[in-house]
């Protein structure tokens, strides 16, 4: 895979999940991929990241990642700074949390592993 092809791939991942689209989000992913955020912690393997995800956007159900610029820091890793913005479906709280996600990717380019260091206001 080459540094294009992976910033192509956030990318796509970032638009399905902002349409909301798990069904399409998790064949993304290896099954053996790793998802660490700092806000939730570590999900091994895609059963755990699944229920992980989709237990997110029940809680958020209008959340939206905004991106400006997807960075291939080499030929399997992509990352970007976002805003997310949503409502807690629970409170009807506004949310914004601003942060830095990497992804890596297989050679077949799935997702092997997701990182996400996050911030919050709001």
């Amino acid at each position: 895979m080459d540094r294009r092809k992976a910033a192509d791939l956030a990318r796509r991942y970032v638009e399905l999940s902002n349409r909301h689209v798990l069904d399409e989000v998790f064949p993304m992913f290896d099954p053996n991929a790793t998802y660490q955020s700092s806000q939730f912690g570590l999900f091994e393997g895609l059963d755990e990241i699944r229920e992980m995800m989709s237990g997110f956007f029940s809680d958020f159900p209008d959340v939206h990642w905004t991106v400006d610029d997807y960075c291939a820091d080499s030929d399997d890793t992509v990352s970007f700074e976002f805003t997310m913005r949503a409502t807690r479906a629970e409170t009807g709280q506004s949310v914004e949390r601003r942060g830095r996600e990497t992804i890596t990717f297989t050679d077949d380019g799935r997702i092997r592993h997701v990182e996400v260091d996050v911030g919050q206001s709001g």
